[in-house]
């Protein structure tokens, strides 16, 4: 079973009754670092790295691209770095903590609808590989800095390929109406200014990225043909050479039992005979999974604190964090699985709500969830939160950001500090006139 078809980072087993994740008592790391607490498992993350570049090791021209959006720390960076792995960023952020970890920068994609001057700059200095153009504007832009600074710019073109992917209305990138890439009925335009006027791009092939927690592999295949076809006509049309094609990311994992992802190996079996059946050339491929790759990996800890039990309804069960640190229930309606990490023998099941701790009523973490009679002060453990959970954090409420840390052989290593009240205020500025 591939690690995204696992709810649990693979490494989870209780002993004694108590939850262990990478060797580590989860209570004790609740403990010693405080709560809330997102963990990475180093063993589940190194094995899902290795399932792919196994899975696709008959390919020689691919490219594993992890996509730092969904996850991007530098500790992370590393691990992925030393598996192998080149990065898909969308940031100057994302940018610069690649190259802060010791990648090489030529394995780094810049991919993004609205690429700022500042970041554009900042990645023809550190030497990005490829730059994903988006839309006329960034082409244009890209063209005049890169020739400012004496360089040439090896960029992808990013399509919408039309594919409508059965996933949540905010993570589907793939369809005809959407913020990202060229419609097809462009191509020729962009192309044809690519090569009178934008001396300072170097066009190398397509890219297009049909979504998030992609469960069904004929978008995939369907994708791979849209993305050889154009190319194939591109080439014969402009009388070019493409032989680079981006198919993004976006392979689901199991955040719940209701969940059944394809596996790794059935994806690359997927790519490949698409590639086979349309094409006898060997183009490179870019892949670039991200949720698949870190959500397995990550948990996140919370310390139970007050419950109300709702007369003929419900029962809320509130923790010490919620949306600020995990926004996707309230977002996107995602659904998680959690356990007590504490001793649970011989403890009554109860249907319960788990509420985070913040002023909105949409903050839910998990609605009615079979749990052992929960105290306050017990440690409860969500999984899976590896992906767009610390990413997407923020400090509503103005509360401290959670603190992060790697799990592995009974080890526990701080990779991201928690945040104090001295960091929250440490930007605020007070003006003269109001002292």
């Amino acid at each position: 079973m591939s690690v995204n078809q696992h709810i649990r980072p693979i490494t989870a087993e209780r002993k004694d009754g108590k939850l262990f994740v990478g060797g580590c008592c989860l209570s004790e790391l609740a403990e010693k670092y405080g709560t809330p607490l997102y963990v990475i498992d180093e063993a589940t993350l190194r094995g899902i790295a290795r399932e792919y570049k196994e899975a696709f090791k008959e390919y020689k021209n691919i490219h594993l691209m992890y996509a730092s959006k969904a996850l991007c720390t530098s500790a992370v960076s590393k691990i992925l770095y030393e598996e192998g792995f080149g990065f898909d960023t969308v940031s100057a952020g994302e940018i610069y903590t690649v190259y802060k970890s010791g990648a090489d920068m030529k394995n780094v994609l810049f991919n993004g609808s609205n690429k700022s001057q500042r970041e554009i700059e900042l990645a023809l200095e550190l030497g990005v590989g490829r730059f994903s153009v988006d839309n006329f504007y960034e082409a244009e832009l890209l063209n005049k800095i890169a020739g400012e600074k004496g360089k040439c710019a090896d960029i992808l073109l990013r399509i919408t390929p039309g594919i409508e992917c059965h996933t949540h209305d905010y993570i589907q990138t793939g369809q005809t109406d959407s913020k990202f890439g060229f419609d097809l009925t462009q191509i020729d335009k962009i192309i044809t200014l690519i090569k009178n006027n934008y001396k300072n791009l170097n066009l190398k092939g397509l890219h297009a990225h049909i979504g998030s927690q992609i469960f069904e592999l004929r978008s995939y295949s369907d994708e791979v043909e849209i993305l050889i076809k154009e190319t194939l006509r591109i080439n014969k049309v402009h009388n070019l050479h493409l032989d680079e094609m981006n198919i993004g990311g976006g392979l689901g994992v199991k955040y719940t039992d209701a969940d059944n992802p394809p596996s790794v190996k059935e994806l690359a079996q997927a790519v490949s005979c698409a590639m086979n059946k349309f094409t006898n050339d060997i183009p490179s491929i870019y892949l670039e999974p991200g949720r698949s790759i870190i959500s397995t990996s990550g948990i996140t800890l919370y310390t139970i604190g007050s419950s109300k039990q709702v007369p003929n309804g419900r029962k809320y069960v509130a923790i010490d964090g919620g949306m600020s640190d995990n926004p996707r229930p309230s977002m996107y309606q995602a659904k998680y699985v959690a356990e007590v990490a504490g001793e649970t023998a011989g403890r009554a099941e109860e249907e319960v709500t788990i509420a985070g701790r913040f002023c909105e009523s949409g903050d839910v973490l998990i609605e009615n969830i079979k749990l052992p009679k929960l105290e306050a002060g017990d440690i409860l453990c969500v999984f899976n939160t590896g992906s767009y959970n610390y990413s997407m954090a923020s400090n509503y409420n103005r509360v401290e950001k959670p603190a992060m840390v790697l799990v592995n052989n009974s080890q526990s290593d701080i990779i991201v500090n928690r945040e104090s009240l001295e960091d929250l205020i440490s930007h605020d500025r007070i003006p003269d006139r109001l002292k």
